[in-house]
């Protein structure tokens, strides 16, 4: 649920999910500073009561998704999705959301994104340092509300050896060049997923974050119109 403070600033509720792995602190701080009421919890009620739901990670596939699994928010986190409530993966949490990685054959992921995660090409160019550990541009390929703001060509951080390639190219909202072009962000209904680390990413990452924020707010204050108002 959404909270007010200061007086007529809407501050919707956040959950970042805390499954005892990845950047959760990093990514609840600049939540926070994007507006956010962000919240570390393991909690399934706080889950399901929150306006916005991120699920962080880093590390590798399949121990991201055992850890997951082990601390019981597989499940809260599919209930978020299916809800319709803006939904955000984060780096191993975008890689997370498809159905499987190369990384580590035999995980099964979320399976929110069909789809495969796979190894950087290295081959060529020779000597392509893997993994990527640098600022890169986006190519903005199609328009998102995530995006608003950002610029024509944006720069974030990415940290990582793989990127996601999904079976209908038409969630690939953001590619970036790296060797060859590697798809970087996703969208499918109401979750957005992002290879990069916007809270590791200076202003433009804050800027992504609150464009976040602004959308949860947005969809907490509709989803709280009566129903005789909305068809009015």
């Amino acid at each position: 649920m959404t909270a007010v403070s200061p007086p007529g600033v809407v501050r919707p509720l956040i959950a970042v999910l805390d499954y005892g792995i990845g950047n959760v602190h990093s990514a609840q701080k600049a939540l926070e500073r994007g507006g956010a009421d962000a919240q570390l919890t393991a909690d399934p009620e706080v889950i399901g009561d929150a306006d916005g739901v991120v699920l962080p990670g880093v590390g590798a596939f399949g121990a991201c998704m055992d850890a997951l699994r082990s601390s019981g928010l597989e499940q809260p986190a599919l209930d978020a999705v299916s809800s319709g409530r803006p939904f955000l993966g984060i780096c191993v949490g975008m890689q997370m959301l498809f159905d499987r990685s190369e990384e580590n054959p035999g995980a099964r992921g979320l399976g929110v994104i069909p789809g495969t995660i796979r190894w950087i090409p290295t081959e060529p160019p020779a000597g392509l340092k893997i993994p990527q550990m640098q600022w890169n541009r986006l190519d903005v390929v199609t328009a998102d509300p995530l995006f608003v703001g950002l610029g024509e060509e944006p720069w974030l951080y990415f940290v990582h050896s793989l990127h996601g390639v999904p079976n209908d190219p038409a969630v690939v909202v953001a590619t970036t060049e790296y060797g060859s072009t590697l798809n970087a962000a996703f969208r499918v209904d109401n979750v957005f997923a992002a290879q990069f680390h916007p809270e590791k990413s200076s202003t433009t990452g804050l800027a992504l974050l609150s464009n976040f924020v602004e959308v949860c707010a947005r969809s907490a204050s509709t989803s709280a119109v009566p129903d005789n108002e909305v068809s009015a």
